[in-house]
């Protein structure tokens, strides 16, 4: 009776491997989401590149590169605060707590969310921090400082450095955050808005 129940053991040992191993295709799949060669051609030109493809475009092609890119996995960013940093802005003299909440334009494309806030730091420079952000991934993204929502006169502060995160951009002495007192974050290949923040 032991001899038997040792067989049967090493019978199972054998056999039980081999068919989960033959039968594993059956129960599992293999995802595959390739983007179409159009976006991929188009993100393998340089910045100024697409700046050029994108005025020859239609429409239904920039649709198309801008879902794709939607698509495109996460970038995540986890900048720390700045050091000896307070939240506001100094106007005549006087320390202003300024923040605002990012508002997606939310058409299934283009979208952002999160708190954008100025930090003075102790030297008196200004920093643009993104908290709890999150937007869709899209090509050549940037964070601008503006007048308004259309990026008429804006600053820009440099490319999005990731599409989740907390995030620190530092702000030029000469802006005037009283007037550009508005966070673009624009695609500067399709003049896309995909989300804005006024800071109050």
């Amino acid at each position: 009776m032991d001899k038997k129940i040792a067989i049967a053991i090493g019978v199972a040992a054998v056999v039980i491997p081999l068919v989960i191993y033959t039968a594993s295709p059956v129960f599992t799949n293999t995802v595959v989401n390739e983007p179409r060669p159009e976006f991929n051609k188009f993100m393998a030109m340089t910045e100024q590149e697409r700046i050029e493809a994108a005025m020859a475009m239609g429409e239904e092609e920039k649709n198309m590169i801008l879902t794709m890119a939607a698509k495109q996995d996460d970038q995540p960013v986890s900048e720390a605060m700045p050091s000896q940093a307070t939240v506001g802005r100094i106007i005549d003299n006087t320390t202003t707590e300024v923040s605002g909440m990012f508002v997606g334009v939310n058409d299934g494309i283009h979208n952002a969310n999160g708190t954008a806030k100025v930090i003075l730091l102790s030297d008196g420079s200004k920093v643009l921090r993104l908290e709890e952000f999150k937007a869709t991934n899209g090509p050549d993204l940037y964070v601008y400082l503006a007048t308004d929502k259309t990026a008429s006169d804006y600053v820009s502060l440099g490319r999005l450095k990731g599409n989740v995160g907390n995030q620190n951009y530092e702000i030029p002495a000469n802006v005037d955050l009283a007037k550009h007192d508005t966070v673009l974050i624009w695609c500067q290949a399709f003049s896309v808005l995909f989300g804005s923040a006024e800071l109050r």
